[in-house]
């Protein structure tokens, strides 16, 4: 099977789920930060009775669409408890009324993508028709086209490891060509790091068409399962792509806590399917999938999860856990971690000494970045000085690096007398003393070998 098995309920529902988003995100773009407090179209007054009106309206609409009804019934209860106990009897913000009632709902559910909002006059009449005009379809499209679909930056890292930094997963009848281009780009790495840890989430078709460029044959990657409906969509890999596989190399997900949503389940399918190794932070835990339904009569809208994830292989899904890592550390070591876990993998796969030696020299440096080898300050200051074209100053405690007119580069210590460059990996300086422990000069090394030296001529 290599298609994705989709129910009629299920195409309007990502039809509908489409258009608010897009709606949604062109308001919240065009509509200035203080417009309600200069024209009170941001906000709303209520009182007791409109109170109790929006929890009897967003109570029904849960029983009737919440993906986990028990749980619907448990946050009407909740809601109702807490109205009667005079809990939002100060209240008289529509604003905040919506926003404390979705922090309650949450108290009860867990559920991140659950939630409600004001929403002003204004929005609700461009919500009318259900629909965007000709002019606003073609502003959207232009902005996610200036924006690239999400995909922010691809290179290939010191040992050619390919790097994919991916803000969110757009659909992919819009995106598919940048995808394309983005993962043959990375056809001939050696393993491929995915940056997904500023990635809240996206559509699906985007899951599917990159992990189908990770795999040989049809893959089974997850199901959404519809309570009401009491149907199932199935997603599997594509049997065709564009351009090469790359099925032989070795991946990597990073992950944070803000990674969420779409971007959990591309982590969540890899790391079941055993296709992937996920490095970073526990993710956010949110599998549910939403609708926007709104109360136009009380300028409500409710961000309502009506589907689940059902992993085929684990038979449930991250919902209000997250995901945990392979390997855990904190996000901004992330990227670092994975280059250097590739990298060991690679040496010990290659049997070419030359490869081997270039390998070992990435990983040093690596090694360095994360990891510093300490260096005593009173050594540093000998260290500082000019060298012919070379300068090396010692500012707060750390040594840093400048040739004539060129960038200064912070020293990051290899050894006590060797130092690596985050920004020039290919290169390394290593101090030089005689036997009275005078340093005497510096001398340049390179990734490929050859060697140069600067005498000092300066303290």
């Amino acid at each position: 099977m290599n298609s994705i098995r989709v129910n009629s309920l299920r195409e309007s529902k990502l039809q509908n789920w489409k258009f608010v988003c897009i709606l949604l995100i062109t308001l919240m773009v065009n509509l200035p930060i203080n417009a309600g407090a200069q024209s009170g179209e941001q906000d709303k007054t209520i009182d007791s009775k409109m109170q109790a009106e929006v929890i009897d309206s967003v109570s029904q609409a849960l029983n009737e669409v919440y993906v986990f009804p028990e749980v619907a019934k448990e946050m009407e209860k909740y809601l109702r408890q807490q109205y009667g106990e005079g809990k939002y009897k100060n209240l008289t913000s529509l604003r905040e009324f919506t926003h404390k009632l979705t922090n309650d709902l949450q108290e009860i559910s867990h559920d991140k993508h659950l939630g409600m909002e004001f929403m002003s006059d204004e929005m609700l009449l461009r919500f009318e028709g259900n629909t965007l005009t000709d002019e606003e379809k073609k502003n959207e499209l232009e902005e996610r086209r200036r924006d690239n679909f999400c995909f922010k930056e691809i290179k290939l890292l010191e040992g050619n490891i390919g790097y994919l930094d991916l803000r969110c997963f757009e659909e992919a009848t819009d995106a598919g060509v940048t995808a394309i281009a983005a993962m043959n780009f990375l056809a001939y790495a050696d393993a491929i790091i995915f940056d997904l840890r500023q990635n809240g989430g996206g559509d699906p078709s985007m899951i599917q068409l990159i992990s189908s460029y990770l795999f040989k044959e049809p893959v089974h990657l997850n199901n959404l399962y519809f309570p009401k409906s009491d149907s199932i969509a199935q997603y599997w890999t594509h049997a065709y792509v564009q351009g090469p596989r790359l099925t032989d190399v070795d991946v990597y997900v990073l992950t944070s806590n803000y990674t969420f949503s779409g971007a959990e389940e591309f982590t969540y399918n890899l790391k079941n399917l055993k296709r992937g190794i996920i490095i970073g932070e526990v993710t956010g835990g949110g599998a549910n999938w939403w609708d926007y339904k709104i109360f136009k009569n009380l300028n409500v809208g409710i961000h309502l999860p009506f589907g689940r994830a059902i992993n085929p292989i684990t038979g449930t899904n991250w919902e209000g856990t997250g995901i945990t890592p392979d390997i855990e550390v904190p996000q901004e070591k992330a990227l670092q971690t994975a280059h250097k876990e590739a990298l060991k993998k690679l040496l010990g796969k290659t049997t070419d000494e030359i490869r081997k030696k270039s390998l070992t020299w990435s990983m040093e440096t690596l090694d360095a970045l994360l990891n510093p080898a300490k260096v005593d300050v009173e050594l540093m200051k000998k260290y500082s000085g000019k060298y012919g074209p070379r300068n090396i100053t010692l500012e707060n405690g750390e040594l840093y690096y400048q040739r004539e007119e060129r960038p200064k580069y912070k020293m990051v210590p290899l050894s006590a007398d060797t130092f690596v460059f985050d920004e020039v990996k290919y290169f390394r300086l290593k101090f030089v003393s005689d036997s009275t422990g005078k340093v005497t000069e510096v001398v340049g090394l390179y990734d490929d070998g050859h060697t140069d030296s600067s005498s000092r001529t300066s303290d």
